[in-house]
């Protein structure tokens, strides 16, 4: 099973890049999923194995490096859709 995640961390900085998201950013590469960043969150996605300890290690260490909130949704994805990189892509 596909799933994917759609996740945001707060406080948000206008003059920069929170150390939060850039740890939300290197948790998601590392873990191997598909990822999109938009201007108001980031979708991610992959296995079902590989996105939920993606997701545990997310919170974790978003928290760890100053996330006070986190919103995140996480969808099962239908076997036949294309991923979300490639369905960005074709826009």
């Amino acid at each position: 099973m596909r799933l994917k995640v759609e996740f945001t961390t707060e406080p948000f900085e206008l003059d920069g890049f929170p150390e939060h998201a850039r740890t939300a950013r290197r948790v998601v590469d590392e873990a191997g999923l598909r990822v999109d960043v938009g201007p108001f969150g980031t979708s991610a996605e992959g296995e079902q194995a590989q996105t939920l300890a993606a997701i545990g290690r997310l919170l974790e260490e978003t928290l760890a490096h100053g996330a006070t909130r986190i919103s995140l949704q996480v969808s099962v994805l239908d076997p036949d859709s294309a991923p979300v990189a490639e369905a960005e892509e074709s826009r």
